[in-house]
C-alpha cells in the first residue's frame, strides 16, 4: 500500500476516535458532529473540491492523490456544514 493512502486512513481513524471520545463525554455530539452529511450544500462543496483534487492529482500521485482529494473533500464537507451551526 502506498504510504500516502495509509497516512490518509489514519487521518481518518483519528477523525472517527476523535468524535467516538466527544459521543462518551457527552452524548448527541456525534450527531452534530456529523451533520454535514445531510447538508447538500456542504456535500455539493466537498464533492467539487474532492473531483478538483482528484483531477489535478491523479497525473502526480495516482491512487494517492485520489485518497487525499476524498479527505480534502470530507474536510471541506465538513467545515461548510458549520456555516449554518455558528
Amino acid at each position: 500500500m502506498d504510504p500516502s493512502v495509509m497516512t490518509v486512513a489514519i487521518v481518518i481513524a483519528a477523525l472517527v476516535i476523535k468524535t467516538a471520545v466527544l459521543e462518551f463525554r457527552d452524548p448527541g455530539t456525534a450527531r452534530r458532529e456529523w451533520a454535514f452529511v445531510r447538508d447538500g450544500v456542504a456535500l455539493a462543496g466537498g464533492s467539487v473540491t474532492a473531483l478538483a483534487v482528484s483531477a489535478l492529482g491523479w497525473p502526480y500521485g495516482g491512487m494517492g492523490a485520489v485518497a487525499w482529494a476524498l479527505l480534502a473533500g470530507l474536510l471541506v464537507a465538513q467545515v461548510m456544514g458549520r456555516r449554518s451551526r455558528s
